[in-house]
């Protein structure tokens, strides 16, 4: 097959503990999945059925080791949101939850990275969040645990720092919908493939970085990142 133009690079992400990467094929991110953070963002932290956004494959940024990402345009208030981020190893449509963790590949440290003023006009304006959330490298996440050599992450501390300060401090216990739930419920309406990802949603304590900023994530067991905004 040959291409009218050359095609783009497969994104990719690092693996602990093994040589190959992990191809990045579409990233589906869960919104308001904490319940401290829907009241932060003035919503009812209910259990309504989760809903989801999607990043583009280029948002994802190799944080594996520290590493830096720019200051996007069109934007004043550049917020940090921690999360967990599942890897999938193995496609599927209407998992069973009690089989999802079989479609599981490994978990990793991830950020996304939101321009919250822009996601803000468009959410009042009942527009897509787009500008706000899906941008080429707002999504940096750490080297992925293998889910063999760690097992499954029902629940473990979540935490991000600034230059230092704590920001967000939780647990992945608290996640509204579980990681198993969100895979069944995803899995209803889009056919699962090698290489997505889910981002898991943020806890409480989202706030605005600026140019210089570093920043470090933790998750209980897997990889930390450290990810610098350019300054």
């Amino acid at each position: 097959m040959s291409f009218a133009i050359a095609p783009a690079a497969v994104p990719s992400l690092s693996i602990q503990g093994q040589p190959e990467r992990f191809p990045v094929h579409r990233i589906f991110c869960v919104g308001r999945n904490y319940a401290a953070h829907a009241r932060e963002m003035g919503k009812d932290p209910d259990r309504d059925p989760p809903f989801f956004f999607m990043k583009p494959a280029n948002a994802a940024v190799d944080a594996s080791m520290p590493t830096t990402i720019p200051y996007p345009p069109k934007t004043t208030n550049f917020h940090h949101e921690i999360e967990l981020v599942v890897a999938i190893g193995k496609g599927g449509r209407d998992i069973a939850q009690d089989r999802a963790y079989e479609h599981v590949f490994g978990y990793a440290v991830g950020l996304d990275m939101t321009r919250r003023d822009l996601q803000l006009e468009a959410r009042d304006k009942g527009r897509p969040w787009e500008f706000g959330k899906s941008f080429s490298q707002s999504a940096p996440i750490g080297a992925i645990t293998p889910a063999t050599s760690h097992g499954q992450v029902p629940h473990g501390a979540i935490r991000v720092s600034v230059n230092g300060a704590a920001r967000q401090s939780s647990d992945v216990g608290l996640l509204i919908w579980s990681v198993e739930e969100c895979i069944a419920y995803l899995s209803q309406y889009e056919a699962l493939e090698p290489g997505d990802l889910i981002m898991t949603g943020t806890p409480e304590g989202v706030n605005a970085v600026v140019r210089g900023d570093v920043m470090h994530g933790e998750i209980d067991g897997l990889s930390a990142i450290t990810v610098t905004v350019e300054a």
